[in-house]
């Protein structure tokens, strides 16, 4: 069966960096897009960042842009998700996610989840 393991999540202060990997198995990694996404108590999921399985291109929401980078390894089955600049804002639990081809920023799309991992980012 398919599996999304998240790591990487911690404390971490404002201004600071993360490095978010999320490591796949049971499926054809290279033919699947791949997302990240986060989710604060009581707030909608919400999309931060995609890539396709050719990693040609990416996708990043508006609050993303400029401070974090989207990444896979194909070999390995490894997707990454590197923050800098951190905000306090961007505290939530940041889950990766994977459907078939074609990037989407709409979590509906996505057909596997990891469990996630918690960011927490200190003022």
């Amino acid at each position: 069966q398919v599996q999304l393991v998240e790591s990487g999540g911690g404390l971490v202060q404002a201004g600071g960096s993360l490095r978010l990997s999320c490591a796949a198995s049971g499926l054809i990694f290279s033919t699947y897009a791949m997302g990240w996404f986060r989710q604060d108590p009581g707030k909608e999921r919400e999309f931060v960042a995609a890539i396709p399985g050719s990693a040609r291109t990416t996708k990043y929401a508006d609050s993303a842009k400029g401070r974090f980078t989207i990444s896979r390894d194909n070999a390995k089955n490894m997707l990454y998700l590197q923050m800098n600049s951190l905000k306090p804002e961007d505290t939530a639990v940041y889950f990766c996610a994977a459907r078939p081809f074609i990037t989407s920023i709409d979590d509906s799309d996505y057909s596997y989840w990891g469990q996630g991992t918690q960011v927490t980012v200190s003022s």
